[in-house]
């Protein structure tokens, strides 16, 4: 199973982030990358630093013959497409798209200090556990989906945490 976490908080090149995040679902199949399910959009309060707006946020089950490298250059790819360029880390953007977990591969690549360039692939994508904004898309799509280093489910995962602070839920969006 291949999951991908889609977000957004800027207008941008493809509209709203809502309809970024729609014009994003079809980029996916435009780039040979086929969305098996997807989850409604939500709205959530940022993490990172003060000052950003709300998200716009879901996450797709997709199908790939790309290895994971790949399926990220392409995701970086369609980010760059509608409007995102990549710098200041936590910042608010016209689009998200995090590889969260391919075929439950686990790769943990230590963060080196004063490291340059791309930051390695890190799988499964870190902070998926304590990030609401994400369980609970995956909860939707993904119910018998485990946590490849802890083997709780998304569900399971999104009843642990709390229900206020950054990054909480605000609201459902419609499509």
């Amino acid at each position: 199973m291949i999951l991908i976490g889609l977000g957004a908080n800027l207008p941008g090149t493809w509209g709203t982030p809502k309809e970024t995040l729609n014009k994003a679902i079809g980029a996916l199949g435009q780039a040979g990358i086929s969305v098996v399910k997807q989850s409604r959009f939500l709205e959530s309060m940022p993490l990172g630093r003060g000052g950003q707006g709300v998200y716009a946020n879901g996450a797709v089950q997709v199908s790939s013959h790309l290895p994971p490298e790949a399926l990220l250059q392409r995701l970086h790819a369609i980010e760059h497409e509608a409007g995102r360029r990549r710098g200041v880390h936590w910042r608010s953007r016209e689009l998200d798209l995090d590889l969260l977990d391919w075929h439950g591969l686990v790769r943990h690549v230590p963060h080196l200090a004063g490291m340059s360039g791309p930051v390695p692939l890190t799988l499964p994508h870190p902070g998926i556990e304590s990030r609401a904004f994400v369980l609970a898309p995956l909860a939707s799509i993904a119910p018998r989906w485990h946590h490849p280093l802890n083997g709780l489910t998304a569900l399971q995962m999104l009843k642990r945490l709390r229900t206020s602070g950054p990054g909480r839920i605000l609201d459902q969006l419609d499509q």
